[in-house]
């Protein structure tokens, strides 16, 4: 059927129905009540897993900060195990799903949060507080069912379900979680509904209403209970039962392809360990209400009334079990939600999958671009220019997400390497015992592809916090390059600065292989990494570097310019006298120990330069890195040097040294292996240098000008190391040393580690991101933080950066 006959099709259905009858996953437009996180809004453009987490456990379940910390765990073992987390709850008047760190603090630290369902979003949203502001509230299951919907979301996991209550024929009593189940297509995971519930009437309800219940076998076999929360089994036979994560999302998937408006519901039992009997249970929860209904507990006052009893009655037990049950359920609803991805993303060459949408415009099948730009008010480009080195999208898609981009010159350059990495995991048969993969023969696997590089990562990390980047680098003019560039455009960076390098230069597409076992573990990897590294006069990428970046740098005048080691030392020089020439600042990303040498190896026309006018000004290398670093500069003979030892004479260190007062402003390990006795030594070449030490955080060294106001500042005293003692201030213009140790924002257990890979570019990217962003005059100490914890969210994601830092767009 030819595609316009679809679309009037499509419309004609709209305006007899009122209701589209597309089931693709779809985000409705932001407004003043209901705003999408970009994180979130990136994942469902770029179909990846979602799970969304209700609120009103947070806000009515536990105290502060034991719900903050709760919370925490919830999105991490979300990221821990694949997918985007989508915290749901309205704030300050405003629906919000996906929340940062920030928002989060702010929604379970507020008192007088409401519990907030389908009846109470308008009033939630619309009304304002005595004090004249927006109401806070903690959304239920039925709450966070529409609002996942409304953004595209399918997967919802959480602790319980409410239900039928006992004596509801003549109370009337039913939760509106089962009539939203009924109308909202939604696949909820949970643990049951509440043992103090009618759970037979509960499922007929949820039957007559057409909810699709099952419940996961966990090991069992034959007959299956439906679970009551606490206890595994409830005396009441499941409707179904289903074996694993995989059978769940191949009924998601079949579900939403025939178009059925209803939702799902998938009962996870209780980990056996926290199950309390039956019986127990049945004698507390008998007590719980015969007191209820003494009290007079009835309504909506009714269920928190009966859950305090039975926790006084049970003591830590029943908390306990709350706490591992919904911990469970959030894991159980991931691995569902990874799932149904492949599924997905297997059925996407089909015309009839079901979040294909009627038009071809937007392949995502969302009303978003990856950044969050929306395609319901944007028009479609006419034309994209042909500018040299401009790859031109094929699709629209790609298009809109070029063009959103780019508002203007870029104020931030970064120069270096772009991959194409192959990630191999081997995955071998069910039958076979293997854990890595047979030599010389072909192994079953899952590869995934994606794009890397330091450069990239630093650039796509300062992309998400909102900073206006520019990507230079280069690819070939083959297969690995097309795919670098469509992915690159499609995650909303420009590819301006991406040269294609001529098929008869012999270049290849920078690529990293790496082949996993079974446990994702490495087993062997493979680099072809040299597209930069031609220094040869009239090579591709000498012209280039003289024909296509630097005229780029000098029209653009970027605030800042970061470089990685991947250029050679010919091509990092060129990079540095051009990035003064234009007055950027200049940020060195030292990538490994012996790349990070390379900028101690310039020509010798064309020497580094100390303080005040230095050749670069912030370096952000590893404690290794910076050990090489150094050894380079002292084998370079840098330290003789006379301008070097006039600065390092006007920093004020003593003569004997200063390892107390190095001891004091670290630690006596940090000094013992010398990396504030390094960092000192490297300031005349590197005025700013934060050293990453993982789990130990971050030092950042400074060399301060003299007259700079931190010098006398009360809050920077602590940690002002050493002033000017010379008089040489007003000639040379040092004033002192700024030393700081800033320790690790988080403390993330080997669990929640996913990969390594990028979290040093994310933190550097971060950094980058918040001084081009920040005041006239931003500092780099004020960042280090917001850095930090950039970097924990990509330990704990798949990517190598992660999608989740747009969330801390608030903190720089």
């Amino acid at each position: 059927m030819p595609l316009w006959i679809r679309r009037a099709c499509s419309l004609e259905s709209r305006s007899l129905t009122g209701r589209s009858t597309a089931t693709r996953r779809s985000l409705s437009t932001n407004s003043r009540f209901f705003q999408v996180s970009e994180e979130v809004q990136q994942a469902v453009a770029e179909r990846r897993p979602v799970v969304a987490l209700e609120s009103t456990i947070y806000t009515h379940g536990l105290p502060y900060p034991d719900n903050l910390a709760l919370a925490s765990r919830l999105e991490s073992l979300v990221r821990v195990n694949g997918g985007v987390p989508a915290t749901i709850g309205i704030l300050e008047g405003i629906a919000r799903v996906g929340m940062g760190a920030d928002e989060l603090t702010r929604l379970v630290s507020s008192s007088g949060a409401r519990k907030v369902s389908r009846r109470d979003l308008g009033f939630a949203c619309g009304m304002t507080g005595v004090d004249g502001k927006g109401l806070n509230g903690g959304t239920t299951v039925s709450g966070t069912m529409i609002l996942a919907h409304k953004a595209g979301i399918r997967i919802f996991a959480t602790g319980g379900l409410g239900g039928v209550h006992r004596g509801a024929e003549h109370s009337m009593d039913v939760s509106a979680d089962l009539t939203e189940l009924g109308r909202t297509p939604v696949a909820v995971i949970s643990s049951g509904c509440k043992s103090f519930l009618d759970i037979p009437k509960t499922l007929e309800y949820l039957e007559t209403q057409g909810v699709a219940v099952a419940t996961f076998a966990d090991g069992r076999e034959n007959d299956v209970d439906f679970p009551a929360f606490w206890s595994r089994d409830s005396g009441v036979r499941s409707p179904a039962v289903v074996r694993d994560e995989a059978e769940a999302a191949r009924v998601i998937y079949a579900h939403v392809s025939l178009g059925l408006q209803s939702g799902l519901h998938f009962a996870n039992p209780i980990p056996e360990r926290y199950s309390i009997p039956r019986a127990q249970m049945e004698t507390t929860i008998a007590q719980a209400l015969r007191e209820a209904e003494t009290a007079g507990a009835i309504g909506a006052a009714s269920t928190p009334y009966i859950l305090a009893k039975i926790k006084d009655l049970t003591g830590s037990k029943s908390v306990e079990a709350n706490k591992a049950l919904v911990e469970a359920n959030v894991i159980r609803g991931t691995r569902v939600a990874v799932a149904l991805q492949k599924l997905e993303m297997a059925g996407s060459g089909e015309d009839n999958r079901p979040d294909r949408p009627e038009s071809q415009a937007n392949g995502s099948g969302s009303n978003y671009t990856s950044t969050g730009v929306s395609l319901e008010s944007s028009a479609p480009p006419p034309e994209l220019s042909t500018k040299p080195g401009q790859v031109i999208p094929t699709t629209t898609t790609s298009k809109i997400a070029a063009l959103s981009s780019v508002h203007g010159a870029p104020t931030v350059f970064v120069a270096g390497s772009l991959n194409v990495d192959l990630s191999c995991d081997f995955t071998p048969q069910s039958s076979s015992s293997s854990l890595s993969p047979e030599l010389h023969t072909s192994n079953p696997a899952t590869i995934m592809q994606s794009l890397g590089g330091v450069a990239h990562n630093i650039a796509r990390a300062a992309h998400l916090m909102g900073a206006n980047v520019r990507l230079c680098s280069a690819v070939g003019d083959d297969l690995s390059g097309k795919a670098a560039l469509e992915a690159l455009t499609a995650s909303g960076m420009s590819a301006a600065g991406i040269k294609v390098m001529p098929a008869e230069s012999g270049s290849r597409t920078s690529q990293y292989v790496a082949i996993n076992d079974k446990n994702k573990g490495l087993v062997l990897a493979m680099a072809d990494v040299s597209i930069l590294e031609d220094t040869k006069e009239g090579s591709a990428i000498s012209t280039s570097l003289e024909h296509f970046w630097l005229p780029q740098l000098r029209q653009a005048r970027p605030t800042h310019l970061v470089l990685d080691a991947n250029w050679p030392p010919r091509h990092l020089s060129r990079w540095l006298r051009a990035g003064a020439s234009t007055a950027s600042h200049i940020t060195f990303e030292p990538v490994s120990n012996a790349k990070s040498t390379s900028l101690f190896h310039p020509p010798k026309t064309h020497p580094l330069t100390v303080f005040p006018t230095p050749s670069l000004h912030l370096a952000t290398p590893n404690a290794s890195e910076l050990a090489a670093m150094h050894r380079a500069a002292r084998e370079t003979s840098l330290f003789d040097r006379q301008d070097w030892w006039a600065v390092i004479d006007a920093l004020g260190i003593p003569d004997t040294g200063a390892r107390v007062q190095l001891s004091l402003a670290t630690n006596s390990g940090l000094v013992d292996q010398g990396v504030p006795q390094q960092s000192l030594q490297l300031l005349p070449f590197i005025p700013a240098i934060c050293c990453k030490l993982g789990a130990q955080g971050v030092l950042l060294t400074q060399l301060l000008p003299a007259g700079d106001e931190r010098l006398s500042s009360a809050a920077y005293a602590p940690f002002i190391l050493s002033r000017c003692g010379n008089g040489t201030e007003g000639t040379l213009g040092v004033g002192g040393v700024y030393m700081r140790l800033f320790p690790a924002v988080e403390e993330v257990g080997g669990g929640e580690v996913v990969s390594v890979n990028g979290v040093g570019d994310t933190l550097a990217g971060t950094l980058v991101a918040g001084l081009a962003l920040g005041r006239k005059g931003a500092r780099v100490e004020e960042f280090v933080d917001v850095a930090q914890r950039a970097a924990v969210l990509t330990l704990k994601s798949m990517e190598s950066v992660s999608p989740g830092l747009g969330t801390l767009r608030m903190l720089v």
